[in-house]
């Protein structure tokens, strides 16, 4: 018999772990790392100097949050946008700058994305998230989920930038655990722009093959000039 799997909570957490990484090195073209050791917290907070956080339901409820050190901010935020071709000198240098702000939340929404996706395919569980909220703070802000959570767990994660910044993932959610009761086919990964390319190249050959195929037909005044004998 087979050994059946079960995911925990803390197997939930290195999903979302990955999804932070895998997000962050896309998008900056820089090294993302975590720490290999978690650690235990008894609440979730917003730290200086700026604190992310985004909320989720459905198959299960959470709350994740992410505490930027401005360092951490200003090198994830012109990292990005240096990927995208925009020239350094055009980038915000203070962490308190709207754009740093919105960037950083706009990674955020990608990050929860990627998770989510994950936890559909690998889980079989659909989970929904809200717009993150993003705040420039110079002081602790306790945090917690609005819902009955009948035994809350809370993690902090450390991640170190490729230039040694640090900030810290906080997750807290309900202890679960996620029974695997057969096997079954995980849905393979897509990109959008690759099933666009792919149907615009069929279109592309079929117009081709089919102006290749049919001989091109006489034009009305083409007709003309045969009947008349010229």
């Amino acid at each position: 018999m087979a050994k059946t799997k079960i995911v925990s909570t803390d197997d939930i957490l290195l999903m979302l772990c990955k999804s932070v990484t895998s997000v962050l090195t896309t998008a900056t073209s820089d090294e993302i790392n975590y720490s290999a050791m978690v650690q235990k917290i008894n609440r979730t907070c917003l730290k200086p100097d700026i604190g992310c956080f985004v909320l989720f339901d459905g198959g299960f409820s959470g709350l994740v949050v992410i505490n930027f050190t401005a360092s951490a901010a200003l090198e994830l935020y012109q990292a990005y946008l240096s990927n995208m071709g925009i020239p350094r000198e055009e980038l915000a240098v203070s962490h308190t700058s709207d754009e740093v702000g919105n960037v950083l939340g706009e990674l955020m929404n990608q990050m929860i994305g990627d998770f989510i996706c994950n936890v559909g395919k690998q889980l079989q569980t659909p989970i929904n998230q809200n717009q993150p909220k993003m705040l420039t703070i110079n002081k602790e802000v306790l945090l917690s989920i609005n819902t009955n959570l009948d035994r809350p767990q809370a993690r902090r994660v450390t991640f170190t930038t490729e230039r040694n910044n640090i900030f810290y993932l906080e997750l807290a959610m309900d202890k679960t655990e996620f029974i695997q009761l057969h096997e079954f086919e995980q849905q393979e990964d897509f990109d959008p722009d690759d099933i666009l390319e792919g149907e615009a190249n069929k279109r592309a050959a079929g117009t081709k093959a089919k102006a290749e195929s049919s001989p091109e037909e006489p034009s009305e005044s083409d007709s003309l000039l045969d009947e008349l004998g010229i």
